[in-house]
């Protein structure tokens, strides 16, 4: 006996809620499935959590600069981890309680906690009961993945999600990878006052970046006293007592960091080895990513991956930016497409870096003529009233049609100003119309109009 929707949601992250409110605002009945928690990886362990616990990360810094701005605190600056991880928690609760009751007051959304399978094409099994419908919503999301490292079976470590649990000052963490989640966490508990080392195989930090933008991010963290050592290769961990061992070779010359403890950041993996996908038909890559046509629908009509499960994004911002290009579809006749949208995202260091578009390096490979411009932030005067002085900006046009290619911005607020970058793009407008803009001083935003004022031929 199968109990009919007009639509099955398997997961609740950020597209999925979303989703099962606006069809069933459309008159579907819907089902939405969740197994664990409640909205996902950004809820639960990804966005709000680690964003809460970067603030209080920040506020320890802060105090501990406080004489730099002529202001006397007096005493050592106490961080106490259990209140850190009570209101990060509390922070947490709101969110994922809130998504919850959303979920469950919606009409015409009826909610089951269990872990759905797909037993065909268009049905799904939640414990005892059998969903079908013939619109299937697949947004699992991902977890963290675990590297094949000789020695790490026998070892205890952490990583981004068992991170979350932490109520204690790790004397020295040692942290395997030099990706955006691993130096959010190598800042993080370098302020909170542990000793940080980062090892990352490859020859640099964040590599997906430009050389200059990798390297400033690697002074940035090195100031604050992280260790970073890249070039590394020949992993083994090993137990050495009550610390943990990270032995590597870099350069051709052994290395080792010991540590109180170890935090593996080395990538993540779709939830989807155990939703019975062959089942269905439904097809995936050799990483378990769910394929997926440029509206995001699967290899079988009638079902969508959406969110990190599908490879096309791993943000919340593209999770939920896939809720609305599958809701204009198929419910506004407006065919929007995942191509339409361009890449942005930002690292939440501090400062942070926001990203938007092509980088330098793949403008050069894309063979077309370009124009890019570069200002220190020595050279903002919000940053230098704030005694925030370390990053750059960067921005990249096409010199023919006078289109802004791609921007980096770390340095105070980088994370917010790429927006004003990002806009024009969308707008498909040429970099002259904000060069010309009225920007209020003092701002960091002012300066974007003097930054392109001063673009030069991409030699």
């Amino acid at each position: 006996m199968t109990t009919p929707f007009d639509a099955i949601i398997i997961g609740t992250g950020q597209s999925g809620p979303s989703l099962a409110a606006r069809l069933a605002g459309a008159g579907w009945k819907v089902a939405i499935v969740e197994r664990k928690r409640f909205g996902g990886t950004c809820v639960n362990n990804g966005c709000i959590p680690t964003k809460t616990l970067v603030a209080s990360a920040r506020a320890a810094y802060i105090a501990r600069r406080a004489a730099d701005f002529g202001v006397s605190i007096g005493g050592d600056i106490v961080v106490d981890m259990r209140k850190v991880k009570e209101r990060k928690d509390g922070v947490v609760r709101r969110s994922a309680v809130g998504v919850e009751n959303w979920l469950k007051t919606t009409p015409n959304c009826t909610v089951y906690e269990g872990h759905g399978r797909f037993e065909g094409p268009h049905t799904v099994r939640v414990g005892d009961e059998l969903l079908e419908a013939p619109n299937i919503f697949i947004n699992v999301g991902g977890r963290a993945s675990v590297p094949p490292i000789p020695g790490l079976d026998g070892v205890p470590f952490l990583n981004n999600s068992s991170m979350m649990e932490v109520d204690f000052l790790p004397p020295h963490l040692v942290i395997i990878s030099g990706s955006y989640i691993a130096l959010e966490f190598g800042q993080m508990y370098r302020r909170f006052g542990s000793e940080v080392t980062i090892i990352e195989r490859g020859p640099r930090v964040i590599a997906r970046e430009d050389d200059d933008v990798s390297h400033a991010v690697r002074q940035v963290l090195e100031n604050e006293g992280i260790r970073v050592v890249t070039n590394a290769c020949d992993f083994r961990v090993e137990k050495r007592g009550e610390q943990v061992a990270v032995l590597v070779a870099c350069d051709g010359r052994a290395a080792e960091a010991v540590g109180s403890h170890l935090l593996v950041a080395t990538g993540r993996r779709p939830n989807t080895d155990d939703l019975g996908l062959d089942k269905a038909g439904i097809e995936t890559d050799n990483n378990g990513y769910i394929r997926v046509d440029d509206q995001l629908r699967s290899s079988v009509p009638g079902v969508w991956a959406i969110g990190d499960c599908n490879g096309r994004g791993a943000f919340t911002h593209t999770s939920y930016n896939d809720y609305e290009i599958v809701a204009a579809n198929l419910l506004d006749n407006d065919p929007r497409r995942v191509s339409d949208r361009i890449v942005a995202y930002a690292l939440y260091i501090d400062p942070p870096l926001g990203r938007a578009g092509m980088t330098e390096k793949q403008v050069r490979q894309s063979g077309r003529t370009a124009l890019v411009a570069t200002r220190p932030m020595t050279r903002v005067s919000r940053a230098v009233e704030r005694s925030e002085t370390q990053g750059f900006m960067k921005i990249l046009v096409d010199a023919e049609t006078k289109r802004i290619l791609g921007a980096s911005m770390l340095g105070i607020e980088g994370d917010e100003i790429i927006h004003s970058i990002l806009d024009v793009m969308y707008a498909k407008a040429p970099y002259t119309v904000i060069q010309r803009a009225m920007h209020i001083h003092p701002t960091v935003s002012e300066l974007i109009p003097t930054l392109l004022g001063d673009l030069k031929p991409l030699l």
